[in-house]
């Protein structure tokens, strides 16, 4: 009889060779007729009868993400359709569950061996380090609920860290060290280099002078040591980014290239680090001696020839483009006001005569009625406290708790319509909101009451702003026109068509307490010089008297198109932040009208909008807190940057925005930074802690844009479908 082997076998091979097998796991419980499931990459099967097993093929083979939620043994389970989120269905005699394993997965610390552990006592955050180069960092607070505040990936870090050093001129080229090495891979082959974390242990900056940190500053810095196969690396708590990296291969003295474990101390007597290091490959251990202030002196960028200072801190130039304003106030009288005091000139008149002769008064001068004591006090009492109550302005309170009780909620649209922007009046009082059917909205700040409509683009509004007086409302489109408005009587007051700008509007503001308007469109931005005329002419009401003039334009480096521009108009300041598609922040100082620095990879994406800690006239803040601002990409959270050294300070990513640009905005009081999402919450986070502190819940969409109130402690979201979302302080 024939081996039924035998037909399998051809030239010599058997049926063992195309078979192997790639896991084994043994149950309690029989699973001979459980219904099984298999997707692309992952299998799932029940272990014990009531927990349910996921083995993924890129997974370590005696890794298993295990699901506990069934009390009865299971006896089915299927995946779904879709990839992403894959979702599995698992059923018992009790329960029929449907589980996302992306989120199950999260909630796991990690699929690969934790290596290390570090917690820092001052932040209070315990940082993991894995097998396969991934921090995970969770915050120890108790009102933060211990959840997870970040992840982050050393290898990208280090990434990172090299293209700064190369664009800032520190090096030359990349480090050809720091790259796997590719001799032994063919054509077309790649490879990616996990940096497995060996050890954590803290870095303490303050032992070593200001002097020798340069733009790091040692006070408020949060560091740890990262030891890697491969290197040694400063990683900063607060920003999550790397400061400064040693690697093993650029030391031709050290025996060890590679290393297999690390331990890390640091001796406060001479301020420098000791590290021991046992190779990889081999018995070799070897004991380093690291000179703390001369690695983070040599890889740190080189600060700026001149501060920057976001309030004005000099003199107008004679050749700034802003020197057109201080000539003007030291000028005469406007044309307008010369106007108005010719027609109040006397002018001799003709004398009527009567019965008798009368002069009939043009010519003498007119009766002036001096100061006269009020005495209808009785009368006026009521009205005049109740006037002098509204005019009454109560500061801000600083140490005010978050607005967090939800408010009024009110549709801007009867249909579902985006909203795009938002933003309130500076004496708080307004709230005007960009639709994507081409209207503007302006409520109040109670969203109670119709709101005013501003009709007249042929495209989604995109950005609305304020004047500093409260009088006009400048609107911009994406029909390539921008508009300003009367405040009061939402009547057009200025209008600039598409044809003398060569792409559509992406930011558009009041600038120098309303001097000018500051927009960007393409690679440049414009300052331009308006004049609106306010006064009516019915015979020729649909004629435009008011006015605009170029004074300059300026396109950032390497003329790439801008995505967002902001400056402050409250107050006299000379710079202007502009975001650029290649991922850069660029600051001019329109004071020399030039390009004063330009941050090189701000984000892993480019930044969708820049928003900048300008306080409010209703509360005071110190004035190194103006240089403060925000940035924000999709996929890569917030970062809070210094004006005066260029640096991130701070990151802050707990909140999901993957795929779609949601808005920022800072608290007048500069202590909070609110920001929306894509799982239909608002997030706020404080300004010394990289978790977010509340989580505003409430809405029905993707929260796309958020704005505090100036003057009292109010927080208005707006979301994909057109909701208005008031939030109070308790």
């Amino acid at each position: 009889m024939e081996n039924p082997q035998d037909n399998f076998s051809s030239n010599g091979g058997c049926l063992s060779d195309a078979v192997t097998e790639k896991y084994l796991v043994e149950s309690k419980e029989s699973v001979s007729h459980v219904q099984l499931a298999c997707s692309m990459q992952d299998c799932a099967f029940p272990l014990d009868g009531t927990e349910l097993c996921i083995w993924n093929t890129k997974s370590p083979s005696h890794q298993l993400l295990i699901l506990r939620g069934h009390h009865q043994p299971i006896t089915a389970m299927a995946f779904g359709n879709k990839v992403n989120p894959l979702l599995i269905c698992s059923a018992s005699l009790d329960y029929v569950i449907m589980w996302n394993l992306d989120e199950c997965r999260e909630k796991v610390l990690q699929a690969y061996p934790l290596l290390s552990l570090f917690i820092d006592a001052e932040s209070r955050q315990l940082v993991t380090g894995c097998a396969d180069g991934q921090l995970w960092v969770f915050s120890l607070m108790d009102e933060h609920h211990y959840r997870r505040g970040a992840r982050v990936d050393l290898r990208k870090k280090t990434e990172t860290f090299s293209t700064r050093r190369l664009k800032s001129g520190l090096c030359s080229q990349p480090e050809e060290s720091q790259l796997p090495s590719t001799s032994v891979l063919g054509k077309g082959e790649q490879v990616e280099v996990t940096f497995p974390v060996l050890r954590l242990a803290p870095c303490d900056l303050s032992l070593i002078p200001n002097s020798a940190c340069g733009c790091l500053s040692s006070e408020n810095t949060q560091c740890m040591w990262i030891g890697s196969s491969v290197g040694l690396f400063i990683f900063n708590l607060a920003n999550l980014e790397v400061e400064a990296a040693l690697y093993y291969r650029d030391f031709q003295s050290l025996s060890i290239p590679l290393a297999g474990s690390c331990a890390l101390g640091n001796r406060t007597a001479d301020h420098k680090t000791l590290c021991l290091l046992a190779s990889l490959f081999g018995g070799k251990i070897a004991v380093l001696e690291i000179d703390l202030a001369a690695l983070v002196r040599a890889q740190q960028c080189p600060g700026l020839r001149q501060s920057l200072w976001v309030p004005a801190s000099s003199c107008v130039l004679p050749t700034s483009p802003l020197y057109l304003e201080v000539a003007k106030e030291k000028s005469t009288k406007t044309a307008s006001e010369r106007r108005c005091a010719a027609r109040n000139v006397m002018k001799d008149q003709r004398l009527v005569f009567h019965s008798k002769v009368r002069s009939s008064g043009y010519a003498s001068a007119p009766h002036v009625t001096m100061f006269s004591p009020k005495t209808n006090i009785k009368s006026e009492g009521k009205g005049s406290s109740r006037r002098r109550s509204s005019c009454a302005r109560e500061p801000y309170p600083v140490e005010c708790a978050v607005p967090t009780k939800p408010g009024p909620q009110v549709a801007a649209a009867p249909t579902c319509t985006r909203v795009c922007c938002l933003q309130y009046s500076g004496d708080g009082q307004w709230l005007a909101c960009g639709l994507s059917n081409h209207l503007s909205l302006v409520f109040g700040a109670r969203l109670t009451g119709t709101p005013a409509v501003f009709s007249g683009h042929d495209g989604a509004v995109n950005t609305v702003c304020w004047s500093q007086d409260r009088r006009w409302l400048l609107s911009a489109a994406q029909d390539g026109t921008l508009r300003v408005w009367s405040a009061r009587g939402a009547e057009l007051a200025l209008l600039l068509g598409r044809d003398m700008f060569s792409k559509p509007i992406q930011s558009a503001q009041f600038y120098y307490i309303d001097a000018f308007i500051l927009l960007s469109s393409g690679p440049e931005f414009q300052l331009l010089k308006y004049h609106i005329d306010s006064c009516k002419d019915e015979m020729k009401r649909y004629k435009q008297k008011s006015k605009s003039k170029l004074i300059c334009r300026l396109s950032t480096t390497g003329a790439v198109d801008m995505t967002s521009l902001s400056a402050v108009n409250d107050f006299y300041s000379h710079i202007v932040l502009a975001a650029g598609r290649n991922r850069t922040v660029e600051v001019f100082d329109l004071n020399a009208g030039c390009s004063a620095a330009v941050i090189a990879e701000a984000h892993s994406r480019p930044v969708h909008q820049i928003c900048q800690n300008k306080g409010s006239s209703f509360t005071t803040q110190q004035p190194q807190a103006y240089n403060l601002f925000l940035t924000t990409a999709i996929g890569d959270g917030m970062r809070l940057w210094d004006l005066r050294t260029l640096r991130c300070e701070r990151h802050f990513e707990g909140h999901p925005s993957r795929g779609y640009p949601c808005g920022i905005a800072f608290s007048p009081c500069g202590r909070f930074a609110a920001c929306g999402a894509e799982d239909r919450h608002a997030y706020v986070y404080e300004m010394g802690s990289s978790t977010f502190s509340h989580r505003l819940a409430g809405h029905t969409d993707t929260v796309t844009g958020v704005a505090f109130n100036p003057s009292t402690p109010q927080l208005a979201t707006a979301t994909l479908d057109g909701k208005l979302q008031l939030f109070l302080a308790e």
